[in-house]
């Protein structure tokens, strides 16, 4: 299969009104685009097809399929990019931007887990748990729990130098101030993939997406790095991928830690030039200072 992704805007200027001392003043100002996202699935026989709509969230447009291709595996509703038929943005002609579907139809025979799902189809920007009917209904399986782990030993030089490598590629964050990031580094701190996102969880559903279109999961030899805090939903969609090291700039949230504990991953939290924080640690993962 073979997928066509299309530029969408993603930053908008705006004029601004500023008002400093005593004084105005007129500018533009560069803003983050947020725009809602519907995913839809199509899936059953070829000549009974089933289309459902999944959810809608509040994303920065680009990456779109990359986005609902991850978010339909951190659900649980597939599996493998082995699964998915194609995928493509579906055009309406009242939409600005004229792409703000994305449908993913399932290869014929495969019966998606769609008990996952009680959600109210809308999701906002800052929270990719908001309509989940409990917690148990997060706490999805990773199909990688069982994977053997490799030893690694990492000097924690190369996480202090992983900030600033996030900061210089995150251009758009540059301009607008308003994007999350999730970066994956080797194990060496070389960043292999950027994605960005007025949220959180889709900046991470876009990694992971795009992961799995290169099928190159399970991710247990890489880093993660999130630019914000490290909240449950993001733990929760790392450990499908398989991701066994998680570094984030900010603090992470009590339940995240138990989460990373449950999964065995090294969670890393308040991530500085020369500190950091290490919230869990993993028996597979060695972190030295000399």
């Amino acid at each position: 299969m073979e997928i066509n992704y299309t530029e969408l805007v993603s930053i908008k200027h705006v004029s601004v009104q500023r008002i400093e001392n005593n004084g105005t003043a007129s500018f533009l100002d560069t803003l983050s685009v947020e725009e809602p996202l519907e995913i839809r699935l199509s899936y059953g026989s070829n000549s009974e097809r089933i289309l459902k709509n999944i959810s809608v969230t509040m994303r920065t447009p680009g990456n779109d399929i990359d986005l609902a291709i991850g978010f339909l595996f951190t659900e649980g509703i597939i599996t493998s990019f082995e699964d998915i038929q194609d995928a493509s943005a579906i055009k309406m002609n009242c939409l600005s931007q004229k792409q703000n579907i994305v449908q993913v139809d399932l290869k014929e025979g495969f019966t998606p887990n769609l008990m996952q799902t009680d959600r109210n189809f809308y999701t906002t920007s800052s929270c990719g748990v908001c309509g989940k009917s409990s917690i148990q209904s997060i706490k999805t399986v990773s199909p990688f729990g069982n994977l053997i782990r490799p030893k690694i030993q990492i000097n924690a030089t190369v996480f202090y130098q992983l900030p600033e490598k996030l900061r210089i590629a995150q251009s758009d964050f540059e301009s607008t101030g308003g994007l999350h990031a999730s970066g994956l580094f080797n194990i060496q701190g070389d960043l292999i993939l950027l994605t960005e996102d007025v949220g959180r969880h889709n900046a991470l559903d876009k990694l992971i997406g795009r992961s799995l279109v290169n099928q190159s999961l399970p991710l247990n030899e890489h880093i993660l790095l999130l630019s914000g805090r490290a909240s449950f939903e993001l733990i929760q969609k790392a450990a499908m991928a398989g991701i066994s090291i998680i570094a984030s700039i900010g603090a992470p949230s009590s339940l995240a830690v138990e989460l990373a504990a449950e999964f065995n991953i090294t969670l890393l939290g308040f991530l500085k030039e020369n500190r950091l924080n290490i919230y869990n640690s993993s028996e597979q993962t060695v972190i030295v200072t000399q």
